[in-house]
């Protein structure tokens, strides 16, 4: 990917901020694997900045079994204890409760729908959104099709899976290209556009 200066308002120079912007966010993704890592990274941000995430995101890999959803699925409470007292990952019991009750919902929609990603890309409409942001300050919190996606999500048992937290998810996966017009990254990603699939 050409990487210049001018990135996304939104990145501030942190080290780990600029690579995961520049690596990662918008590019469009149909791997549940990845798709269940965001999951559960978003639910964990719900009232905590995403840089503090970034900072933790090496500790849950560690704490939550390389995000392997059927592991997480099977946590006892044994190991949500272990979980509370691990200072490498944000230690909200609720958060961590409703990890493994969402882990356990991921494989069900897996196997009703094929794949997680059929099941997600349904929101919006099974193709990228590529929007034409000049500004930060244009990007919304939600939209339409957040609200429906957790709205959904929501119906099928998922917890911390609000608007807000799932417009996130549908930035960091691809599903909407919101890297403003002037980002370096704009362009690449606008080519790798995941274009409508049946």
């Amino acid at each position: 990917m050409d990487i210049s200066n001018q990135r996304c308002s939104w990145v501030r120079g942190h080290k780990n901020e600029i690579e995961y912007h520049d690596k990662e966010w918008g590019v469009p993704t149909t791997d549940d694997a990845i798709l269940f890592e965001y999951l559960l990274l978003d639910s964990f941000q719900a009232g905590l900045s995403w840089q503090i995430i970034l900072n933790k995101r090496e500790g849950f890999r560690n704490a939550f079994d390389d995000f392997d959803a059927y592991k997480i699925s099977q946590y006892n409470a044994l190991k949500i204890e272990e979980l509370i007292n691990n200072p490498t990952i944000i230690r909200n019991r609720l958060k961590i409760v409703s990890s493994i009750t969402n882990a356990q919902l991921f494989l069900k929609l897996q196997i009703k729908h094929g794949s997680f990603a059929n099941y997600i890309w349904q929101f919006t409409g099974h193709k990228t959104l590529t929007l034409r942001r000049v500004k930060g300050t244009e990007v919304p919190a939600t939209s339409m099709e957040s609200d429906a996606m957790s709205a959904a999500l929501r119906k099928e048992g998922f917890k911390f899976v609000g608007s807000t937290i799932c417009y996130a998810f549908m930035q960091a996966s691809g599903m909407v290209n919101d890297h403003l017009i002037s980002c370096c990254c704009y362009a690449t990603v606008k080519k790798m556009a995941i274009k409508k699939w049946d």
